[in-house]
């Protein structure tokens, strides 16, 4: 028994000598916590961040039917959770800050000239700039990580389905392929209504602007509570210098002068057109080169959800003018300038000018010669507004050009809606 005492004694000193070492220990580990916290506008998100965002959207994905996640797609979803680079360069944003949102797909000339463009745009370092990539592309990638003029964001689409080569909404071995017929051909699909099958390189467009849409308004920390406008623009877009100036006098002067207009456009809806050279600002159907818009009319298209998913057209802009802002039961209008102040140089298509000699730019290089008057804000607050109404293009009643009647896709496209909302 006098044993056992004493061996409970030693027990007793050994652990009171050991206490302090171990409250040492736990002090340095809280202190690297609280500074590795402090610093996180500098760092990759941390494994257990992750994890919890993971978990979080592993029950989202069971509740909503997402597809299984490639690790690849993980890898992207972890990277959409980084800070904005060049934090060190530009650590704070102006106050009424316009977000510009580039979405790109794998069309590298296009970007670098589209880049270069707003290396030059005045203002352009008081903003946050989020590119947004159809899957991921290391040409592509490279080229964002270059840009020194702002703070930029990049997310990548973890659903797109360049990054699911063998599953949708990749391409899977058992999908249906042109005109095929699902029952004798034993395959999977369903046609469009004139009778093809899905694209996948096809449908990739639509997925990646409504995802892109959903994410930057609801999913960012960056941008989930902006209470302002985002201007969204692509790759084959050469701005202007003078259109961030342009766009703050737009939508500050869009409540008084167009109180019915939903967007501040930079270029006309023709977009041939470098505007009319007026002294008016001009209202007119929305366009789909440097459009911006605010959380409210977010909201409102946000509720047409279905109209969107469900329309057979695989172009977003084309299903927006011919049956989501129909149903908003009045005329979607936008205000721009009287002059252009960024204009569509591509003149392929959607997957076009990957190379340096197929690049659709003329001579290989985009080369505008811009007057002085496109350097500088050209918008006088005093001009009236000239209303463009009956104006030509798609409209309610067109039925589309196909390519979306997958209902893989339709629901995939619901379910992007529901993503930050369940």
């Amino acid at each position: 028994m006098a044993n056992i005492k004493k061996n409970r004694l030693k027990d007793e000193v050994a652990f009171r000598r050991f206490l302090p070492l171990v409250s040492i220990t736990l002090l340095g580990v809280f202190l690297l916590m609280f500074l590795l916290r402090i610093n996180s506008n500098f760092a990759t998100p941390s494994s257990d961040d992750f994890s919890q965002v993971l978990t979080n959207r592993s029950h989202a994905r069971h509740m909503l039917s997402l597809p299984k996640q490639t690790e690849f797609s993980l890898q992207l979803e972890k990277r959409n959770q980084m800070p904005p680079r060049n934090l060190d360069l530009y650590p704070s944003l102006d106050k009424d800050h316009i977000t510009i949102v580039l979405y790109v797909h794998n069309r590298p000339q296009y970007l670098k000239a589209a880049v270069d463009s707003l290396s030059r745009v005045v203002g352009i370092n008081e903003t946050l700039l989020i590119v947004s990539h159809d899957g991921y592309f290391e040409e592509m990638n490279k080229i964002v990580e270059g840009i020194r003029y702002c703070q930029v964001k990049q997310i990548f689409a973890p659903y797109s389905p360049h990054v699911f080569p063998n599953s949708f909404p990749g391409v899977s071995p058992t999908d249906c392929k042109e005109k095929d017929d699902a029952t004798k051909k034993q395959c999977k699909g369903t046609p469009d209504q004139y009778g093809n099958h899905r694209s996948p390189k096809i449908v990739s467009l639509k997925h990646h602007w409504w995802w892109m849409m959903n994410t930057v308004w609801d999913g960012l920390k960056e941008t989930k509570d902006h209470s302002g406008h985002i201007l969204f623009i692509e790759e084959d877009h050469y701005i202007y210098p003078n259109a961030y100036r342009n766009l703050q006098i737009l939508t500050e002067l869009k409540p008084q002068k167009c109180p019915h207009c939903y967007a501040a456009n930079l270029a006309p809806c023709d977009v041939n057109a470098r505007g009319e050279g007026w002294d008016s600002l001009i209202a007119e159907r929305m366009g789909n080169v440097g459009y911006t818009f605010n959380r409210t009319v977010w909201r409102k298209i946000h509720r047409k959800t279905k109209e969107f998913c469900l329309f057979d057209d695989y172009n977003w802009d084309i299903t927006m003018w011919a049956t989501v802002y129909p149903s908003f039961g009045n005329p979607v209008f936008t205000l721009r300038g009287p002059r252009t102040s960024a204009v569509h140089f591509g003149k392929c298509g959607l997957h076009q000018g990957q190379g340096e000699a197929r690049a659709c730019i003329d001579n290989g290089m985009v080369n505008f010669q811009l007057e002085e008057i496109d350097t500088v804000a050209n918008i006088n607050s005093d001009w009236e507004v000239r209303v463009f109404e009956h104006q030509p293009g798609y409209k309610a009643g067109f039925k589309g050009w196909g390519g979306w009647g997958d209902k893989r896709d339709h629901q995939l496209c619901l379910t992007f809606a529901q993503m930050y909302h369940s």
